[in-house]
């Protein structure tokens, strides 16, 4: 990435002299996902692990020069907003994030957690009615929530409908965080008024935790920054906070900081998203795979296919018919499953998972417009092992709820098999989203033989193709040099 790809984030906000929050914590947070952050300082603070002992405002005069100085040189692909004092500075930030028309990130920090008020009486009333307007995303805590509103929030019936109510002053979307409840679980519940959903992660138990609620903001402006849609720098701003808590360093005598590292690389800090709250704390569960990688795994559409591969001993197969009117479905599905049940297959049917169930099969593959609860619980009950499609951080998450057998992640390349409405991943993107996910992962979309040893080098355990197999002039050539990308560890298939 040279200087002129690298893009730019604006964090507005106070200064931590300890460094755990603030302008501190956001630069750092920006700099981990390789974005440039700039700083436009709107108060100074005296404050360490122990609290905050003094804070002084910048002049409105100030923080409008630095605002300008910033747009005619360093102009923000993402703005993050923190601590603002006074009403002043509101109503010229407001100015501001309204003429350069970029996603803005808005964590209203209102005051600290000694409860040092951090905004005035009259710049609160300027927040609600002049800035909010002019926001893509509101982060509120807790108690940010019940002053914003004026009312508090304890259940999470309450908080779905405190989502409504922040969404009627004026911003775009809201994320609600739900850190000062106790249990075992952290959930924040977000919504747009077309999409809603909560996300769910463990509880950390960190050595520190200033500076939580400007590390998950400035880390969901950088994936603004970087083209990154709101759910998807959701779910990654989430696995980065779950990473930077379980790394922090215990330091000071007070409530340390967070650590602010790299972009998140570990399952292990990966959120998931249910529609409810409920489900989030009760996730189902699927049968994991055996200990074999899931290797070649043809796609094909016919009872005659699945004939033709299960001499060749592919460990992965699917059966996808996509038309449920196809004749004698339910017949040809369980013909299918019979056939691959005394081999060493492990043969995947797409969608028609009530067939699939009464006919025992090994496991059935959804996508994500079939994730039904229903089916969820009925493939649960039965044993069947699962997969499912995904292509963003965002449709993970929502698919890790469910604690899946394997994810299959595309498209990887451009395909003509179908019609997709979002460009292809790339070998990069795949990588970094694969290093997320906690359970086998097939790549899929576009892949052919002479690109398959760099996608399994990204990540890759399983390649899903369809072309290359049904269109193949030389099939016996063509599994031959397959095997040798994902080398037998079987000895049935040796």
């Amino acid at each position: 990435m040279n200087a002129r790809t690298v893009p730019i984030a604006w964090t507005i906000a106070g200064s931590d002299s300890g460094g755990g929050a603030g302008i501190q914590a956001d630069v750092k947070t920006f700099h981990g996902f390789g974005v440039h952050g700039c700083s436009v300082l709107t108060a100074v603070t005296a404050q360490s692990t122990l609290g905050i002992r003094d804070l002084e405002p910048i002049s409105p005069r100030l923080v409008q020069a630095q605002c300008d100085a910033l747009a005619k040189d360093l102009p923000p692909a993402a703005v993050k907003i923190g601590m603002l004092a006074t009403a002043e500075t509101v109503g010229i930030v407001a100015r501001q994030v309204r003429e350069l028309a970029v996603p803005v990130i808005c964590d209203p920090i209102l005051a600290s957690t000694s409860r040092t008020p951090l905004i005035d009486d009259p710049g609160l009333d300027v927040l609600r009615k002049i800035l909010l307007p002019e926001v893509d995303l509101l982060i509120p805590n807790l108690p940010e929530t019940a002053v914003l509103l004026r009312h508090t929030v304890e259940t999470p019936e309450e908080t779905e409908a405190a989502g409504a109510e922040l969404l009627a002053l004026g911003p775009k979307a809201v994320l609600i965080t739900g850190g000062h409840r106790d249990g075992p679980f952290c959930q924040d519940y977000y919504t747009d008024g077309r999409l809603s959903f909560w996300i769910t992660s463990p509880r950390q138990q960190a050595a520190g935790s200033h500076g939580t609620g400007c590390v998950l903001s400035s880390a969901i402006a950088a994936g603004r920054a970087l083209g990154w849609d709101g759910p998807d720098s959701v779910t990654i701003g989430k696995a980065y906070l779950n990473q930077s808590l379980r790394e922090s360093l215990g330091l000071g005598a007070g409530d340390g900081p967070v650590h602010c590292g790299a972009m998140p690389a570990n399952p292990d800090d990966m959120p998931w998203v249910t529609s409810t709250a409920c489900a989030g704390r009760r996730r189902l569960h699927f049968p994991p795979p055996d200990n074999s990688p899931l290797g070649l795994y043809p796609v094909v559409d016919s009872l005659e296919w699945v004939r033709r591969l299960l001499p060749y001993k592919p460990r992965t197969l699917q059966l996808r018919i996509k038309d449920p009117a196809a004749p004698r479905l339910a017949d040809v599905i369980a013909e299918a499953v019979r056939l691959a049940r005394d081999t060493p297959t492990r043969l995947y049917i797409n969608d028609h998972w009530r067939i699939a169930i009464q006919c025992g099969a090994h496991g059935v593959h959804l996508g994500q417009d079939d994730l039904d609860p229903a089916a969820l619980s009925a493939l649960a009950d039965a044993g069947l092992r699962l997969g499912i499609s995904t292509h963003s951080a965002f449709e993970i998450a929502r698919a890790l709820a469910c604690q899946p057998t394997y994810l299959a992640l595309g498209t990887l390349f451009h395909t003509d098999s179908k019609v997709m409405d979002y460009p292809p991943l790339g070998l990069d993107a795949f990588a970094r989203l694969r290093k997320l996910i906690p359970c086998p992962t097939v790549a899929i979309g576009g892949i052919h033989l002479h690109l398959a040893e760099s996608v399994r080098n990204a990540g890759a355990d399983g390649q899903a193709v369809i072309s290359e197999i049904t269109h193949s002039p030389n099939l016996d050539a063509t599994l031959h040099a397959w095997r040798r990308v994902y080398p037998s560890r079987r000895k049935s298939e040796q």
